[in-house]
């Protein structure tokens, strides 16, 4: 992996990671703006509580070494997240700067994805 390779993977990981956390403690939290979202999108209050679990098990997921099966599981979690929340806004005509936010962290998602390193993806096993 090239240096350049390197240094996007890990821009892109930790504003991702921080990203996700600070969301997902805020969703934990339940703060009134969260709660008022997610009721105006039509989505149950207690939503908050797993999506903001989920958020911070997958940056640790994505963060910790090895367990590469683990890690697509969180990019994958990450882009159904990041993208259904946008197409919810998008659904509920918001505007575009409640729909950015989303967007900017399913563009991290899928840039850490694609650049991460060799040893933390998942190898192919061919069978004859």
């Amino acid at each position: 992996m090239s240096k350049r390779n390197k240094i996007i993977y890990w821009v892109a990981t930790l504003w991702l990671a921080l990203g996700m956390v600070s969301t997902g403690i805020v969703q934990l939290l339940k703060m009134k703006e969260e709660v008022d979202k997610m009721t105006h999108l039509g989505y149950p209050v207690y939503f908050l509580t797993l999506l903001g679990v989920w958020k911070i098990l997958g940056v640790v997921a994505v963060l910790i070494p090895r367990f590469p099966i683990l890690k697509e599981w969180a990019y994958a979690g990450f882009f159904f997240a990041m993208s259904g929340a946008a197409i919810s806004h998008l659904a509920c005509n918001n505007p575009v700067k409640e729909i950015l936010p989303s967007l900017l962290l399913l563009t991290l998602t899928l840039i850490s994805w694609y650049f991460r390193p060799e040893d933390r993806k998942c190898q192919r096993i061919i069978q004859a």
